[in-house]
């Protein structure tokens, strides 16, 4: 609700500006040209006055519509930021909330050997949880930089996907059949680090959103004119059209971040279409078929068969 208000005035301010600076506009002219028939042995005075202040007007219409423009632009980046903060603090908070009940539970009651075992796992899945925040906000800071030449290797796309299906399994203690592929062997030119980074974070979110019990599927194919093509499918309940492209935006998560379940940052996205964008590639929603949930593709150019 404090968004809508914010975005109403500036808005509302913009189009009555708007509004007048048109009838200001036609005002002029209007009368300019009833003073040009009225008096023609000032004609030229007429049309001097006419072009100069129309070409003003218009010039101040453009501007105020620019401000209105970047105003709200503004706005929506600082509510994605304050977003953002809430996120990683809720995040942050949580676990070491958890880590510090287990420890005084430790350190002022005397618990079973079973009950420490079960704590000391605990624990370590909290410390995993801050770990894997860390790393995604350093990697929404490296992204941003270039990659050097002696980082572009010959990648086997087949490999690197598996191994990155079982490290999303692994994390989220699912079996390795939760996610199904359909893998053709091929090779592409970039950086391994990044394209894993990209390929993890999309199967992240796609367990993350998919439904109860998760299904994700990973197919990889070579096109005609040699571009892999890479699809992500779950079983969610999907991403809503006109949401498709804002998605990829920093900071963008959907809703409130009150009123979420899923944890997240709103920057996995944002690093995906960096890199793919990076290596001449797309990174698009496209509408899926098949189990009813969102479906990523991945477009990289300069793909290569290799044997098996």
């Amino acid at each position: 609700m404090s968004t809508r208000r914010n975005l109403r005035w500036p808005i509302s301010l913009g189009v009555s500006m708007i509004v007048l600076l048109v009838a200001l506009t036609v005002g002029w002219i209007v009368l300019a040209v009833f003073g040009l028939l009225e008096d023609g042995k000032r004609a030229p005075i007429y049309v001097t006055f006419l072009s100069v202040g129309t070409t003003f007007l218009v010039l101040v219409l453009v501007g105020t519509i620019l401000y209105l423009a970047l105003s709200v632009k503004a706005i929506n980046l600082t509510r994605r930021q304050s977003n953002f903060i809430d996120s990683v603090t809720h995040e942050l908070k949580s676990p070491i909330a958890s880590l510090k009940l287990y420890l005084q539970t430790l350190v002022r009651r005397s618990v079973s050997d079973e009950q420490r075992e079960n704590f000391y796992g605990l624990m370590l899945d909290d410390v995993e949880r801050l770990d894997h925040l860390i790393n995604h906000l350093l990697d929404a800071g490296r992204v941003d930089r270039e990659p050097t030449e002696r980082d572009h290797v010959p990648i086997e796309l087949a490999d690197l996907l598996r191994s990155a299906a079982r490290a999303v399994c692994l994390r989220y203690r699912l079996s390795d059949e939760t996610i199904r592929m359909k893998l053709q062997p091929c090779q592409v030119t970039g950086s391994r680090v990044d394209l894993d980074m990209a390929f993890r974070n999309l199967l992240d979110n796609a367990i993350k959103y998919a439904g109860s019990p998760p299904e994700v599927h990973l197919d990889l194919r070579l096109t005609a004119n040699g571009s892999a093509e890479v699809h992500i499918r779950d079983n969610g309940t999907g991403i809503p059209r006109h949401l498709r492209r804002k998605i990829f935006g920093r900071f963008v998560r959907l809703g409130s971040e009150l009123q979420r379940e899923k944890p997240g940052t709103g920057l996995g996205l944002y690093i995906v279409r960096q890199i793919v964008s990076r290596m001449k590639g797309k990174v698009q929603i496209v509408d899926g078929d098949q189990l009813g949930g969102a479906e990523f593709l991945v477009t990289l150019p300069g793909a290569v068969a290799v044997s098996t």
